[in-house]
């Protein structure tokens, strides 16, 4: 064998270079968590739960086994907050940076990767856009630590205030659900400040830029707010995010106001129901307290998980040109057309195929995992341990307590959820199933019952 063709034989694809990127970041996260410097009990946490919030931090999810400021240094909490800058933004994107940085020349290959990693629909002018991606997050979550500081500022003091507004800032943008609230009291995230309006709006305005998309950002920049000059994608996306995150406000203030929401003023009420539909789409964040929801406010919490962000941004679930493609497509077949049409465009066969792939195989994976964790842990429900899988698959981090109580095996099982995730389940699933030589013989064709 040449040495060319011993390259090619070696040569990884997308799915693989992915896979193990965050494997080694994950595996550099756990081993620095594991140092007595990054724990305030030096030596109190096992491997397993560094290992599960380095993948926690990496897979921008949020779950967590401890929290996060009453077990982390300042060092440990860097090494967190570095951890989800790099899982936000993906490591491909990092690589290129620094690749920038030292004047290397980005070649077609690169490009290629980079464009796969922001869900970019042309490789054209990809290195163009990796540049606003990294001036437009840092002037965003920059901004986010000016307005999250007028309020943790007066509270905190200047050095503690500003440490806590920059965390905030990053986790909520890259919508990992990491928080230092701890502070206040252990696992709160943001319920003592669920009458702060300026927090609670900053905070979702930074999940809601980063869920919807690279893509689409440079789609906004271009064409300003001309929506029929934006792309099908973009369309799809703002408008499904739109009638997510308003229609399920409507409907968590319906559930929850007798309950959760019970008390609070109606400018409050109304505050906190939008952003428990913001945070499950996917950060992780909760103003109110998850586990004492309504069953009725979990199992939406649990659909709006499941779907999660947008393609090519920071957030993690179906995403949701998913979830529109699948209903285009079925709403189409009802009525007895041939094509799946939308704003004046034909979707690509294809689209359809990768859709219904994405959800069947995230939905098995939940199913799978909840009852795994049931059988591992019988005192947990399946309603819990559907809630902690689906956060976990979706990249959410919202947690009804259970992940705390979990078992190792059970934390383990989070944690490659977490991890197929952030790669993609399809992305993962191609790791075992790609043909390098597929075949172009096809078999007959023949008619089955269907429905």
């Amino acid at each position: 064998m040449s040495t060319n063709e011993k390259k090619q034989a070696i040569r990884l694809n997308y799915s693989q270079i992915v896979a193990l990127g965050y494997f080694l970041v994950i595996a550099i996260g756990t081993a620095l968590l594991c140092l007595p410097a990054a724990t305030k009990t030096p030596g109190s946490l096992s491997v397993v739960s560094a290992l599960f919030t380095a993948t926690s931090a990496t897979c921008v999810t949020g779950l967590v086994v401890g929290d996060t400021f009453a077990t982390f240094t300042l060092f440990g909490q860097i090494v967190i907050l570095g951890l989800i800058q790099v899982g936000g933004l993906s490591f491909l994107t990092i690589l290129t940076m620094f690749g920038l940085f030292l004047r290397r020349r980005i070649g077609l290959r690169a490009r290629t990767l980079l464009k796969e990693s922001v869900n970019s629909l042309y490789i054209g002018g990809i290195v163009r856009l990796f540049h606003k991606i990294i001036v437009g997050t840092a002037f965003i979550e920059g901004a986010g630590a000016l307005l999250l500081a007028t309020r943790f500022v007066p509270r905190f003091g200047w050095v503690k205030g500003l440490w806590f507004s920059v965390f905030h800032s990053v986790s909520a943008f890259c919508n990992a659900g990491f928080d230092l609230m701890g502070t206040e009291e252990e696992y709160s995230s943001l319920v003592h400040l669920n009458n702060d309006p300026v927090v609670l709006l900053t905070i979702g305005a930074l999940i809601a830029i980063g869920g919807i998309g690279f893509f689409v950002w440079d789609d906004l920049q271009t064409n300003g707010l001309h929506f029929r000059r934006y792309a099908l994608h973009t369309k799809l996306t703002l408008v499904v995010t739109g009638i997510l995150i308003f229609g399920g406000a409507a409907m968590f203030y319906v559930i929850e106001r007798d309950n959760t929401l019970a008390g609070m003023p109606l400018w409050q009420q109304l505050l906190n129901a939008l952003f428990c539909s913001i945070t499950p789409r996917t950060a992780g964040f909760n103003s109110v307290d998850t586990a004492s929801m309504t069953g009725s406010g979990q199992l939406l919490t649990v659909l709006l998980m499941f779907v999660g962000g947008s393609s090519g941004g920071t957030a993690g679930g179906i995403k949701t040109t998913t979830l529109a493609v699948v209903l285009i497509s079925a709403w189409n077949s009802l009525r007895s057309q041939r094509d799946s049409n939308v704003f004046g465009r034909r979707l690509e066969a294809d689209s359809l195929r990768r859709a219904t792939a994405v959800c069947t195989i995230n939905f098995v994976l939940v199913l799978a995992a909840t009852l795994a964790i049931c059988l591992a842990q019988p005192v947990i429900g399946v309603q819990d341990a559907l809630f902690e899988a689906t956060s976990a698959i979706g990249t959410v981090g919202l947690s009804v307590g259970t992940t705390a109580a979990a078992n190792t095996f059970s934390r383990l099982l989070l944690v490659l959820l977490m991890y197929t995730g952030r790669c993609g389940s399809v992305s993962f699933a191609l790791l075992f199933t790609e043909n390098r030589n597929p075949d172009d013989a096809r078999c007959p064709e023949e008619k089955i019952s269907i429905g």
